[in-house]
């Protein structure tokens, strides 16, 4: 296989620039493809050449597969690395990169085929013989089929987009008469972000914790995995914060997990950087939820804890190389990842676009911050609001804890809002540091994270209120009345009638 002398990178931001980083240091030539709303982003001005490929909406850039590779012809690039999202796991972009003649640094086609599409990959998983949530193997034809399955597994029920990942797509559904009105807007939100508005549905599993784990393939049928990620953390069902080692795992259940996501990914002849992603109920039993055929968002914290340059190794195997290590590498120490999004946790976290007037990131020793922001720079509206990925390594998990306060201290942005005070608030919860929170965690503490009270506790505070300075109104009133017993109904206090009798007196 040739190798690699430039790398097109079709994405944008923090992840663009990661990968890019990565090919400088191995001497390779880096080329960034940018919408018009992102012609002064960071991205474009850290490659050596930079490429418009359409207007500002993704569907007319970043996601039109012939824009990207007409950029990859006229740069001369012969690989592309689709970073994460975008035509990350688009099947049909690798198979028009190969037609092309370049190199896709990432899994081939055929396995995207057989996990990329969720309801494929349940179908493969139960083949494979990996446990998997209780729900459909294929998407619904229409509502009535949906409906009569929730009947069938009793409420609480997810649906979830057949056709991609990252919270897109999803609902969960308590009741019967909510399932119609989720089941358009999981449709709509589907339609939108993937292309795809096919609808699956899992049974929901009542406080689970969302573990994953990394998984890696070469060319030469080797498979091992990298240990695993805790991502609980989760508000609107994305990830917020992650961590490894997860704070619930045992080396045994460590073991086991890994040696099913192993299994997973050679059912599938397996290439490149892969996440096998389970949920983990309160019996600690774990059941497969989806394979992510790509390089996960939150990948720093596995470098972090093993010493591996993730993206080198996609490099690698992308020419025919084998893995450097053919065996589970045991995790050293403990790291913590935080996403700083551009949104308002007090409003539903609703993006909140706008200009950078001031950053200072943090730094020290083992802190690594992962952005694609500048002072000056205007987040645009088009796209996923996260800005920037902090994460710290340390020896223990209460030490990275600690050194994650510490530099969410240091960070500074100002000129839009963030979720900075959010994340602090998370890392400073006793059920966050105690290490056995869920992926209700978030939804449940969102008040008290967001430094308010609960409304409804407010509200019977403020009702309590009343009722005692009604009470006390009632009680003065009564006291009056006693009071002015005697003084011929004049209603005045006899108090007062004795201070006047006083001023009377002084006057003499």
């Amino acid at each position: 296989m040739p190798r690699i002398k430039k790398v097109l990178v079709a994405n944008r931001g923090e992840i663009a620039i990661r990968v890019m980083r990565t090919c400088k240091e191995l001497g390779l030539a880096t080329v960034a493809v940018y919408s018009e709303a992102d012609r002064s982003a960071l991205h474009t001005r850290f490659a050596d050449e930079a490429y418009c490929i359409g207007p500002a909406p993704s569907r007319e850039s970043y996601l039109v597969i012939d824009n990207v590779l007409e950029a990859a012809k006229k740069s001369g690039a012969d690989a592309i690395h689709p970073g994460y999202g975008f035509l990350s796991e688009n099947a049909k972009f690798v198979r028009a990169c190969e037609k092309a003649g370049v190199t896709f640094i990432g899994p081939p086609a055929s396995a995207m085929d057989a996990m990329g599409e969720k309801t494929h990959a349940r179908r493969n998983m139960i083949k494979a013989g990996v446990p998997v949530v209780p729900g459909t193997d294929a998407p619904f034809a229409n509502f009535d089929e949906a409906k009569a399955f929730a009947a069938k597994i009793g409420f609480p029920v997810m649906l979830k987009a057949a056709g991609g990942g990252g919270g897109k797509g999803m609902r969960r559904v308590d009741r019967a008469e909510d399932l119609e009105s989720a089941w358009r807007t999981a449709k709509s939100e589907a339609m939108s972000a993937f292309g795809n508005d096919a609808v699956y549905m899992e049974k929901f599993l009542d406080q689970p914790h969302h573990v994953e784990i990394q998984v890696f393939g070469d060319t030469h049928g080797n498979v091992i995995h990298l240990n695993e990620r805790e991502c609980s953390a989760q508000r609107r069902n994305q990830k917020v914060v992650e961590e490894t080692p997860s704070p619930i795992l045992t080396p045994e259940m460590r073991a086991a997990m890994g040696e099913v996501a192993v299994r997973a990914a050679k059912a599938v002849n397996y290439v490149g950087a892969g996440t096998i992603e389970f949920l983990v109920d309160s019996k600690r039993n774990f059941y497969f939820l989806e394979m992510n055929t790509r390089l996960q968002v939150e990948h720093p914290v596995t470098e972090w804890v093993t010493g591996v340059d993730l993206v080198a190794w996609q490099l690698h195997v992308a020419q025919g190389g084998v893995l450097p290590i053919l065996k589970p590498i045991q995790p050293r120490g403990h790291s913590i990842e935080v996403r700083v999004y551009a949104e308002d946790p007090a409003t539903n976290f609703m993006p909140a676009p706008g200009t950078i007037s001031y950053v200072r990131v943090p730094s020290g020793p083992y802190v690594r911050d992962d952005s694609g922001v500048y002072a000056g720079y205007r987040v645009p509206n088009f796209y996923d609001p996260m800005i920037s990925k902090l994460s710290v390594w340390a020896p223990t998990r209460m030490e990275a804890i600690l050194k994650m306060r510490r530099a969410l201290d240091e960070y500074v942005l100002t000129g839009i809002t963030t979720n900075l005070r959010y994340l602090k608030q998370i890392l400073m919860h006793q059920e966050f540091v105690g290490g056995n929170y869920d992926t209700g965690f978030l939804g449940r503490e969102h008040q008290k994270l967001l430094g308010e009270e609960d409304p409804a506790l407010t509200r019977a505070s403020m009702i309590a209120a009343a009722v005692r300075a009604h009470q006390r109104a009632e009680k003065a009133q009564a006291q009056i009345a006693k009071n002015t017993a005697g003084t011929g109904g004049s209603g005045i206090s006899p108090w007062r009638t004795a201070g006047r009798r006083q001023a009377a007196w002084g006057k003499r």
